[in-house]
């Protein structure tokens, strides 16, 4: 018992601080910064896609203001805008995502009121005070207006440093002392930019457009529908346009038995429909999905009568707004992080038509509080009894069953309860549980080295036993790189020398190489006589294998050279080595038989190695490289060999000798370069003599004078059997296909 106690108290320290942040008494970052990225996925993953017809966006786009000039419009080309939605399209509610907040600038309106300020003969004074109101756009606006059921917006200020109170105001939604104290705590305005007068007396009704709730993150996930100014509740622009749309009044929803600590007021009513919200009167926008989720046509195309699909604005409800980034009305939303404001107002009436709105009263707070508690006691206490294998079923279990009844209450009951600090409680409990295990994790380890010790250096390993659990021996497949090295003429120069000197004359040459290769990040295959295959890209993933076996192979022939100098004193030959490289897909893993096994990889990219290797005599290079593996290392300088046809391959495949890193190649070698290049270009395009010319001169100042004298020898065969009209380049003789 003693023990289940002490192991328990880690995850009942885990579950006071995750039950505190759910009652609200601490604040986790964390924790909410991973609810609301679940809030976002199970969003996204029900969210019902499609387009709804209902609520059209007439977008004032970059193309209308192209075509109509810059925002702000004239009002006369506003009320033409209303007037053709209306008359000529038959929308239903029209509804303005934007403020009219100024009068209209009107250059000729301005000039006739000066002149009329000076005008002293009182008939021209009457006849220009008849052409005044004809000349005022604001007025001509008003009248487009009146009588229609067009839902105007403006926005409250919640700033108390900036009080501001701009326009007029629309009704009230529900008159102060029209419902009883304590029903709300719905976020209190200190100011606001309404409409002129004159066009909000015109209007059907106005609703406000900020969003005093935008989370922490920036991102919109809620909106409050009512805010208090001044004791009454004014509703938001989405609430009012569906309200003119399904012309019924806005009444409060009250819970029957309220609790003392949350408001009474639970939900919205328009008609039938019932719209949840929140104890500040927010409700979660309900999105269809990504930008495009409703139809969007061009202001300018309304305004000029060339609507491809005219239908759609019959009976529509009509959200003017604007996508165009200069007008800045752009939002980050959970389904996509620039999102255009209208089309949130858009979703929301979307949302309240189809009764799709989310509801997360205030006593969630309290369920979440009970569910943690009761999840968090049983699994402190179960946990420590159980072995391994046992706690992570049991841990994932519950994981799931938590997600399941989660999952269930948001498509089924449209609840949204917490899922975040739920599920980081029950994994927060497993570590903390696995964490007493260390001493069987200790012995994992060991294991991890005993496996892969007698493959790769100390220090890989004892990476690797840092989290162990990411490496095993079973087979699977990866992008790689393999080496093959081969000590040229070695067999013949061993007949000469005894057992004990031959020992210490492979011990020299494969201690350096192995150095090497393990300095790089390589895992030694096997070693074969005095031959040594070696991999890059397991059992640690390496995403720069390539560059790490290039560099390895370089490093080989230069620690050879300088072993020659050794190998003279103690009256050992000179020797030479081959090495290939190839990178692509390979399978890796323990192979072999039940007798014996070997971590070691295999496929065509495997074999292609070993052919490059044997290559190297032939072309008279010391090491020979794969086009996949130049094409992934591509900070050295390479020469192109040839293109070849090895054993095991249908298919041609070049081949190139690299020479060194960038900036250690110097003018003269790439003259050289540019010289070989060229003559192998001759050389395919069958121009012998000139090949032949530039060859032979190579032969007497470059280095690779096998190589040079390989073509010469080419040449002169192609001139006595020419290869035809069609050939691509590639020599395949007996002597090179193995």
């Amino acid at each position: 018992m003693i023990r289940t106690v002490r192991r328990a108290i880690p995850g009942l320290v885990v579950l006071l601080a995750i039950l505190l942040h759910s009652a609200g008494h601490i604040d986790l970052p964390l924790v909410q910064r991973l609810e609301d990225f679940a809030y976002d996925v199970r969003l996204r993953a029900t969210a019902p896609g499609g387009i709804d017809t209902r609520v059209v966006i007439v977008d004032i786009d970059e193309n209308s203001l192209r075509r109509e000039g810059r925002w702000p419009w004239d009002r006369d080309k506003l009320a033409r805008l209303v007037s053709r939605l209306f008359d000529d399209y038959r929308a239903a509610v029209i509804g303005f995502d934007m403020v009219f907040a100024e009068r209209d600038q009107n250059a000729a309106l301005a000039a006739l009121r000066t002149t009329l300020a000076k005008q002293p003969d009182a008939a021209v004074r009457t006849l220009l005070d008849t052409l005044q109101p004809l000349l005022d756009r604001d007025q001509d606006f008003s009248r487009h207006l009146k009588g229609r059921p067009v839902v105007l917006g403006y926005y409250f200020s919640n700033d108390p440093l900036t009080i501001q109170h701009s326009g007029l105001l629309p009704p009230a939604a529900l008159q102060a002392g029209r419902f009883p104290p304590g029903m709300t705590d719905a976020i209190s305005a200190h100011g606001y930019v309404a409409n002129l007068p004159a066009l909000q007396r015109s209007a059907a009704g106005a609703g406000f457009f900020d969003n005093p709730r935008v989370d922490l993150d920036g991102v919109f996930r809620r909106v409050p529908l009512l805010q208090q100014h001044e004791g009454s509740l004014y509703e938001a622009l989405s609430l009012a346009v569906a309200r003119a749309y399904l012309r019924t009044p806005l009444l409060p929803v009250l819970a029957e038995d309220s609790h003392p600590d949350y408001p009474a007021l639970e939900a919205l009513r328009l008609g039938a429909l019932r719209i949840p919200v929140d104890g500040e009167t927010a409700a979660l926008v309900p999105f269809r999905g990504p930008q495009g989720s409703f139809r969007y046509l061009s202001a300018s195309d309304v305004l000029r009568k060339t609507v491809a699909e005219p239908a759609l604005l019959n009976g529509a409800i009509v959200l003017i707004g604007s996508s165009a980034p200069g007008l800045l009305d752009l939002r980050s939303t959970p389904v996509q992080h620039i999102y255009p404001g209208v089309e949130i107002h858009a979703n929301l009436i979307s949302g309240i038509l189809d009764q799709r709105i989310k509801q997360q009263p205030g006593y969630t707070r309290a369920a979440e509080f009970l569910l943690l508690l009761g999840l968090g006691l049983l699994l402190a206490f179960l946990l420590p009894k159980l072995n391994a294998l046992v706690a992570t079923a049991v841990s994932a279990s519950a994981l799931l069953l938590v997600a399941a009844a989660n999952l269930y209450l948001w498509r089924v009951q449209d609840l949204v309860l917490p899922l975040a600090p739920s599920v980081l409680l029950v994994l927060a409990m497993f570590v903390a549980n696995m964490a007493h295990g260390f001493f069987v994790e200790g012995r994992t380890k060991r294991q991890l080295g005993r496996l892969f010790g007698q493959y790769v250096p100390p220090e890989l390993v004892e990476n690797m036993s840092k989290d162990p659990a990411r490496y095993t021996l079973e087979g699977e497949k990866r992008d790689m790189t393999v080496l093959f090295s081969d000590v040229r003429g070695f067999t013949s120069l061993s007949e000469g020398l005894d057992p004990k000197e031959l020992s210490s004359l492979i011990n020299a040459i494969l201690t350096p190489m192995t150095h090497i290769i393990h300095d790089q990040h390589g895992t030694i295959d096997k070693y074969m006589g005095d031959a040594i295959m070696a991999f890059w890209g397991a059992p640690v993933a390496d995403r720069d294998h390539a560059e790490h076996a290039v560099s390895a192979a370089l490093a080989m022939a230069n620690a050879l050279a300088e072993l020659r100098t050794a190998f003279r004193a103690r009256g050992w030959p000179a020797l030479d080595m081959g090495i290939g490289l190839s990178s692509g897909p390979m399978s890796v893993g323990n192979m072999g038989s039940e007798f014996r096994m070997a971590y070691t990889v295999l496929g065509d990219t495997v074999n292609l190695g070993s052919r490059l290797e044997s290559q190297t005599k032939v072309y008279g290079a010391p090491i020979i490289v794969s086009e996949a593996t130049r094409l992934a290392a591509p900070g050295f300088v390479y020469l192109e060999l040839d293109r070849v046809c090895v054993k095991g391959k249908q298919n041609a495949v070049a081949i190139f000798a690299p020479l060194g890193r960038e900036e250690e190649i110097g003018a003269r070698a790439r003259e050289e370069l540019a010289l070989l290049a060229e003559a192998l270009a001759l050389y395919r395009a069958q121009q012998w003599s000139r090949a032949e010319a530039l060859y032979t001169d190579l032969v007497g100042r470059s280095v690779r004078v096998d190589y040079c004298r390989l073509f010469l020898w080419r040449i002169d065969y192609f001139r006595q059997h020419p290869p035809g009209d069609d050939w691509d380049g590639v020599f395949v003789s007996r002597r090179q296909a193995n």
